[in-house]
């Protein structure tokens, strides 16, 4: 990520209040948290009996695992425009409704060709939900302060994952997996009304909010803007060097993130022995060490400013856990199982100065669809995780080559971030101070 030059005369002073902090971010979590559930419960699913009902084979349950990513790849460009030039709310809101009642007819369809179209739509209502979230902040936090907000917007995924994995497989072991799908798909629909009531797209129109708070954000988020050279058109900012290597870098990346996400239990049940309640419970594990890392590499990119140097050391520390579980094989399970913890957690660490970066690299006219083009290409990363991580787990009956895969891509993931470089800052805003190299 780039390394942001400081401007003179200095920061902005400290907030004068933390009201949008108790109010936003706890809604923006669980809103995330929703759509992970709802896109991830998918592989409990398979380990809890799916496969077997519907007999999947190895490249049929790889495919419906991944066609949630081909619609989230397709609408995704779309969605971060009418996000940044019409309502994030309203955007989030239909969406909501739309996944929640997706998500529960997984559970009531019994033909495969019926539930690769609502995998594939469920894919397409959820393209909205990060982009528009990340824009969403972007219009309420600084700065100084996006590193953090969007992980504890993030903080959803590993978070949900870790109860998701512990509390479905313990569900389906109770219920079924029919049922598993059917009553996670419900509480979307539910918190659609309750997210359109408490939310509003800009400061200005919070009446909840203190007018010294509102001021801070709307004169420090002006002075963000004006410091930056506007952009001659969407497409030029599109095709940017820093927009094209970051769409590069996440889609290696979220190969790798969304293989080990969607193919863990899996990998779990059929290497460890377990059955499909303890699969889910060892199966959370990483995910633990995972929201300590998201907390802490968040703050200290705030208060350093220095985004790129929270992102690609932990991408390179993923990439070499992963190819030591690939080194040591399934037939030493728990030692190849620490090393899975230890990528698992590392992969999850720099989300949060990650897309806290992308709005400072461009004015927010076109920031929304550069977060969304990204975002998009990660969805395609997603895609080809979910599909050949499983493909490959179910031809060669082994987890050594997906692992092999998933750090071949972190790897390269690490190697684009030091090719992205910062904007130079606009003309009337000063001269610039740099305060270091990038590195």
């Amino acid at each position: 990520m780039p390394e942001q030059p400081r401007t003179v005369p200095g920061p902005i002073a400290a907030s004068p209040g933390r009201t949008r902090w108790a109010r936003l971010l706890p809604i923006s979590f669980v809103t995330y948290s929703l759509a992970y559930l709802d896109r991830s419960n998918y592989s409990i699913g398979v380990a809890g009996g799916m496969k077997t009902d519907l007999h999947l084979d190895a490249g049929v349950s790889a495919l419906l695992g991944a066609l949630f990513f081909l619609g989230y790849f397709l609408f995704q460009v779309p969605a971060g425009v009418y996000a940044e030039r019409r309502s994030a709310r309203n955007l989030i809101f239909w969406s909501l409704l739309a996944w929640g009642v997706l998500a529960s007819l997984q559970g009531v369809v019994s033909s495969v060709p019926l539930l690769m179209v609502v995998r594939f739509l469920l894919g397409v209502v959820e393209a909205a939900v990060l982009p528009a979230m990340v824009i969403f902040l972007s219009h309420w936090f600084t700065k100084a302060e996006r590193g953090r907000a969007n992980t504890y917007l993030i903080l959803g995924n590993p978070v949900t994952v870790l109860w998701l994995t512990a509390l479905s497989g313990y569900l389906v072991q109770a219920t079924s997996w029919r049922w598993m799908f059917i009553i996670e798909g419900l509480p979307a629909i539910i918190w659609a009304f309750v997210f359109r009531a408490l939310v509003r797209d800009h400061p200005h129109e919070a009446s909840w909010l203190d007018p010294d708070e509102r001021r801070y954000v709307e004169d420090a988020l002006t002075a963000e803007q004006h410091a930056m050279a506007p952009v001659a058109s969407l497409w030029t900012a599109l095709r940017s060097r820093n927009v094209v290597v970051l769409s590069v870098q996440y889609f290696l990346w979220s190969l790798g993130v969304y293989g080990f996400v969607f193919w863990l239990p899996s990998i779990v049940k059929a290497a460890g022995g377990q059955g499909i309640g303890m699969t889910g419970l060892i199966s959370a594990i990483p995910y633990v060490f995972a929201v300590v890392l998201m907390v802490l590499n968040s703050r200290l990119s705030d208060r350093s400013g220095r985004r790129n140097r929270y992102v690609w050391p932990w991408l390179a520390l993923s990439a070499v856990a992963f190819y030591g579980s690939y080194l040591l094989g399934t037939k030493n399970f728990w030692a190849a199982f620490v090393l899975l913890v230890i990528a698992g957690a590392a992969q999850y660490a720099p989300y949060g100065p990650f897309f806290a970066a992308i709005p400072e690299l461009m004015p927010r006219d076109v920031a929304g669809p550069a977060i969304a083009l990204v975002n998009s290409l990660g969805a395609l990363g997603g895609f080809a995780g979910s599909y050949f991580v499983g493909w490959l787990d179910g031809t060669t009956g082994s987890s050594s080559a997906s692992f092999l895969l998933m750090s071949l891509s972190l790897a390269g993931s690490a190697i684009l971030i030091p090719f992205v470089r910062a904007p130079r800052p606009h003309k009337s805003s000063g001269p610039a101070l740099r305060t270091g190299a990038d590195s």
